[in-house]
Formats: C-alpha cells, structure tokens, sequence
C-alpha cells in the first residue's frame, strides 16, 4: 500500500516551490510536499530503487531527461543527502559497482580516509583502553569526506551535465520538503546528539518535537550545494567549504586539514568477479570493502551444496548458511583491510580450493562454536548506510552504497555548511580484539594510518545470467549488509523468488563474533526452536537491513522492488 506523506497546511508552500523550480534549468519538478512511496513495480526499460521516494523518483526524472544509470546515480545521492540525512551525505564516503551497456565494469572507491594526523593509537586512553565514544561521536570520530569526489568522478560515464544533476538536491534543500514519520522518529530520537556535538543548533534541531509532514529547510546545505554546483569537487574541497569543515574541526578538537581535503582523491579498483555455478556472474566491490571477499568466500562454500534441496529457511538451510557466514566473518577479523596498506590474500580467499579446505570441518545439524574456528591459515603470498539500484533502457547497471556509518554519522554538523560529518574512523580496528559498533573484530590488517581506508562492509553488487543483466542489488546495515546481499542472491538463484520475496522475506544473520544467529521479527519460530536445539544461541533483534533490488527477467520485464522496512521506493517506466 502506498505511503503519503502529504500536509494541507503545506499547500501554498508547495505551489511556490513549483514556480521556483520551473525558472531553473533543466529543474525537478517533483512535489516535496505530496509524494508516495511504492514497494514494487515491473516496468520495460528502465528503473531506480533508493532509501527515499523523492531519491527515486528524482532519479527517474533524471532518466526520461536523456540522463542514463550514471546520471541518475549522482542525482540520486545528491537528493538523498539532503532529504534523508540519517544516512545520505555529502560528509561521508562510499562505493560503485557498474556495468556499461557495452560489457565493461568498473568499481569506484570514494570511501573516507584517515586524516594525516591520525594515529594507529588514537584512541587509547592513558592506561591502553580504547575510548570508542571518540571514535563514534563528534569532531573526532570523522574521516575526510569522499562522497563529492566520487560523484564528480563518475561525471565522465554521464550525459547531463553536473549542475543539472545537483539542481534537485539545491531546490529540496532551499525550499523544503515534507518529512515522513520515519525521519521525524529519527531526527527526535537524535535531538539530544545533535545538542551535545554542535556548538550551534543546525537546522536538524527545533524547538519543538518534529512531526510527520514536517518542512525541513536546509539554507546551509542549499549554499554548499551552490558552491560545487558552481566550481565541483573543488567547491567542496577547496574555498569556502572546505574552510568551513576545518574551522568545525577546530572546536572541538577535530583533525582534519585543508591539505587533508585538498588532496582526497576517489580511486578506480578492479572489480571483484566470480562465478556461481554455471550460469551466473557476481560482479561486486574489491577492498576496502570486505563484502565483496565474504561474498566470493560464502558463495563458493555454498555452490557445491544442494541448497535448493532444503526447504527456504528450514533449519537445515539456516544451519548452513550460518556456518559459512561464520568462517568468511572469521576471515574479515584476521586478514581484511585497506589493501593499499596491507597484503590481503585476495586469491587465495577467494579460491575454491580455500572455500573447500575451510569447510572441511563443518558437520550438519550441529552448533559449531565461533573460538574454535578461527580465521583460515594464509601463507602470504556503518548500520547507516543507504544503497542505490539502478538500470538504464541502455542497459546500464549502477549499483551505489554510500554511508556516513552510524545513524546521522557523527552528529557533527559543520556549521555554515550544514551537512552531518561521517564517524567512519570507528569502521578501523581501534585497538585488536575490541569490537566497533556493529560488534566487528578487527586486527593489524585494519589499523589506523595516515591516508589509509577504513575497512567496510558495503557491497554494492551486480548480478549476471548467461553474461547478461540480471541483478542490481545492495543494502544499509553496517555487518549485516554482506549477509542481507548473499541471502537475496540466495533467494533468487536458489529458491527462484521475485524480487519482492528476496528483498522482503525474513532475514538471519552471524558474523562469527559474537557468537549468534540474529533473527528478525518474522522468523521461522519452529526453525529457530530446532536451532537452539542443535546448540545454537537465537536472538532476536530488530530489521535488518533496507535491500534495493532490481531483477532483470527479460527484454521487456524488470522487476523493481523496494525494501518494505524504511521509507524505501521503486520507480521505473
């Protein structure tokens, strides 16, 4: 069922801010004040799945304009900074997988770095303790932003040009828009953060509680939007802006520089690509991302196993898959990190014959205990995150995750800018053995240094059948993206499900450490008793994850599904 989110009282608001839009160039045109949400849809040509109904639909405008995937992906991720902060952003860092019409595929990396005043020990109180409380909220805790940069950088595969692509993102973000319940949940929930990290009061703090159908005005943010709209990436990472971050930074005992954001470039990496049994490709991101790797890893564990044997999350196929999500996450604590600073064993993690040896021990019907398997013996030779799904009538494919890594980054908003700050610095190992906020374990591989990557769990990823389109797929969830992504490709490749039931279905989750089956509100009771009896710790937790999918089924049908747990809408024709 649709959700609208519509205000009377914003009518008059609403026809102003039509008028407004048609003097600009190239405008939106889409009614910040009046919009849907929709959960799936099957189109013919073209479609983009994102956190947001006016993202979506946005990005839909940008694809009838001429615009193609790439086009769409930067209007998507400019409109959702401004209209889904929590996770949206100009302050953080993220990933792109794609695939041109044309056969080739690229991965773009602009995910956030450590400043050049960072420390391996940073964190460490006096007496050695790590003081997460640092490394998750305020000044502190930010890397140097990447998000501008890789879109700016994404420019070349575009046909629109950069500021029609920014002009939605500066209307939403001058005129306002109407906020659902959800965002007013979140913004009051955060209140208290965003009061206790800013010395001024960004416009993400009123006076009064916010309710569904509120109007966000983000004057700050539209000026910042201006400036890259006018000069690109230097427009944020030069002048103004770029003197506005490091002015932030300096009252509150933050380290980043102006050389720090002079200097941040976006980095083309090669795509991780493998098979999964005879017919299907996966083409998915390379470190500093660990999802790709799991990814490779989890699935060669599960390809010579008869899956589709056991019934869709029966306490057989649950066992499994818990097993294998043990041993990769076993893996990502020990031997994943930013591999231009440290030797990961990608081949060998990624090999079948690695896959076969680490399954070696795994006995059916039986817990197996996360410090007895350890990570796999190798001679060397955030939850906030929002994700983007996109396929062109071309047949372009775009998959694009992006994070500011817990909900609202570090709450930090740069005052004169008015954009959140990132809290990635905790996605490295602060100190070996302690866990960051989605309970990962890190170690040597994901320590802090200067200019490095932090390790990530986003995986944006594409799916091929008979070397041809066939997914576009990708979700929030900090740890439990690699698993959400797996299990959706499962649900499909195995179990044959639309996309709706692979994006909707019930999901699980473990990563090795600690040593749970997390199991969301609608799981299988009778599958989780059978659990337990095995030996098996069940816990239940909230919703995991927000997966945008797109399923490729033939020339002329796409199916388009949207996750029904956030705000989260398909759009296509």
């Amino acid at each position: 069922m649709p959700i609208n989110y519509n205000r009377n009282t914003n009518y008059l608001v609403a026809l102003l801010m039509l008028v407004l839009l048609q003097k600009n160039v190239r405008a939106q045109v889409v009614n910040g004040y009046n919009y849907t949400s929709q959960k799936s849809k099957t189109v013919t040509s073209a479609g983009v799945v994102s956190a947001h109904p006016l993202a979506s639909k946005v990005g839909l405008l940008i694809l009838k304009q001429g615009g193609n995937a790439f086009d769409a992906a930067i209007a998507v991720q400019l409109t959702l900074a401004v209209v889904y902060p929590g996770a949206g952003n100009i302050g953080g860092g993220g990933f792109m997988v794609a695939r041109q019409h044309n056969g080739n595929s690229l991965a773009l990396d602009y995910r956030e770095t450590a400043p050049a005043k960072a420390t391996r020990d940073m964190y460490l109180d006096s007496a050695g303790n790590a003081q997460t409380n640092l490394s998750q909220n305020g000044h502190l805790a930010a890397g140097i932003p990447g998000s501008i940069a890789g879109m700016y950088a994404t420019l070349p595969y575009c046909k629109l040009k950069w500021a029609t692509l920014i002009q939605p993102a500066i209307n939403y973000a001058r005129n306002g828009f109407a906020i659902t319940a959800a965002e007013a949940s979140n913004l009051n929930a955060a209140r208290k953060y965003f009061v206790q990290h800013n010395t001024h009061t960004p416009a993400l703090v009123k006076s009064t509680a916010w309710k569904t159908g509120d109007t966000l005005i983000q004057n700050e943010l539209a000026n910042t939007l201006v400036r890259i709209k006018e000069k690109g990436a230097k427009g944020f990472y030069q002048g103004e802006t770029a003197k506005l971050i490091v002015a932030e930074m300096g009252k509150r005992g933050g380290i980043i520089t102006l050389d720090d954001l002079k200097n941040y470039q976006p980095k083309v990496r090669k795509v991780l690509a493998f098979n999964y049994k005879k017919n299907y490709t996966i083409i998915t991101m390379p470190p500093p991302s660990s999802g790709g790797i799991l990814l490779a890893q989890m699935l060669n564990m599960l390809e010579d196993r008869a899956v589709n044997d056991m019934p869709f999350q029966s306490a057989d196929q649950v066992q499994l898959v818990t097993e294998v999500e043990r041993r990769a996450y076993a893996d990502r604590a020990a031997h994943l990190g930013d591999a231009d600073y440290y030797p990961v064993p990608i081949k060998v993690l990624t090999s079948k014959a690695y896959a076969t040896m680490r399954m070696a021990n795994y006995t059916a019907n039986t817990a197996q205990i996360s410090t007895n398997i350890q990570a796999g013996e190798i001679h060397k030779e955030s939850e906030e995150t929002t994700h983007i799904s996109i396929i062109d009538k071309a047949g372009n494919m775009v998959s694009v995750t992006t994070t500011l890594n817990g909900n609202y980054g570090s709450k930090t908003v740069v005052d004169g800018a008015g954009f959140l700050l990132n809290n990635e610095m905790d996605d490295f190992s602060i100190k070996p053995g302690v866990p960051n906020m989605y309970g990962a374990i890190g170690g040597e591989a994901n320590c802090i240094q200067p200019g490095k990557r932090m390790l990530s769990s986003m995986t944006p990823t594409l799916v091929l059948k008979n070397n041809k389109p066939y997914l576009v797929i990708g979700t929030p969830g900090g740890t439990t993206i690699i698993t959400s992504v797996l299990q959706t490709i499962l649900n499909i490749i195995e179990y044959d499900m639309t996309a709706a039931d692979a994006v909707n279905k019930p999901k699980f989750h473990h990563q090795w450490l600690p040593d749970v089956i997390y199991t969301e509100p609608a799981f299988n009771k009778e599958t989780s008793a059978k659990l337990k009896a095995m030996g098996y710790s069940i816990e239940p937790r909230g919703l995991i994850g927000r997966t945008e999918l797109i399923k490729i089924i033939g020339k002329n049908k796409i199916e388009l599904a949207a996750d029904i747990r956030g705000d989260d809408s398909a759009e296509g024709y």
